[in-house]
């Protein structure tokens, strides 16, 4: 059982720093609550296990060409970008507390899976740690212990998401409309230094 609670442990780890899923939670939940925050969450959740099956059943090898790397930043960078602007545009609009008009929950969904499964990092996450985890695990446990510290992981997952999305919901309940405007802004900002950061690594791969 403590090795259970570990994976969990190290699920909330992988997902607690910083990165561009964080960011668009922060907004999602400023404007749309607590439910279009969360809801993104399980979009990109369902990205992170897509890229755990691809590991798990060893057809990793073919993202990790040169073609589908610099096609994955190329997206990666668009979707970054044009998120961070959006929401720093979102950011000199009035806050609605209640719903957001044309962002539907589904939208939310499908927005989390995009922007993680067109996140590069995420990929590198998955093959790097996860697949060091899946071989450690392999070598001293059987078949079911994998399939439950996985599952452990992703609880960790679930419950960071349930947090980020109780934190950002919470911003706009305590704050002031311009203090959420400007976190909006600084969020954008971030989304776009991501897509910047994606792009620089596309054209490295395209001409260096």
């Amino acid at each position: 059982m403590s090795a259970f609670f570990g994976y969990v442990f190290l699920g909330i780890s992988l997902a607690a720093p910083i990165g561009p899923i964080n960011a668009a939670q922060l907004t999602k939940g400023i404007y749309g609550g607590f439910f279009h925050a969360w809801i993104l969450g399980l979009g990109a959740m369902l990205a992170d296990a897509f890229y755990m099956v691809i590991v798990y059943l060893g057809v990793s090898q073919f993202l990790e060409t040169p073609f589908m790397q610099t096609l994955l930043w190329s997206f990666g960078c668009f979707v970054l970008i044009y998120t961070g602007i959006d929401s720093i545009i979102s950011a000199k609009k009035q806050v609605d507390l209640k719903y957001i008009k044309g962002r539907t929950l589904k939208k939310s969904f499908i927005y989390g899976f995009i922007l993680s499964i067109t996140n590069p990092l995420s990929i590198l996450f998955w093959l790097g740690i996860y697949g060091s985890v899946l071989v450690e695990t392999v070598s001293t446990y059987d078949m079911n212990h994998v399939i439950l510290y996985s599952l452990a992981i992703f609880v960790g997952l679930f419950i960071w998401d349930i947090t980020m999305a109780t934190i950002a919901s919470s911003f706009r309940k305590l704050l002031k409309t311009k203090m959420l405007g400007a976190i909006s802004i600084v969020s954008g900002i971030s989304l776009i230094g991501f897509g910047l950061y994606f792009g620089v690594q596309a054209v490295n791969l395209l001409f260096f």
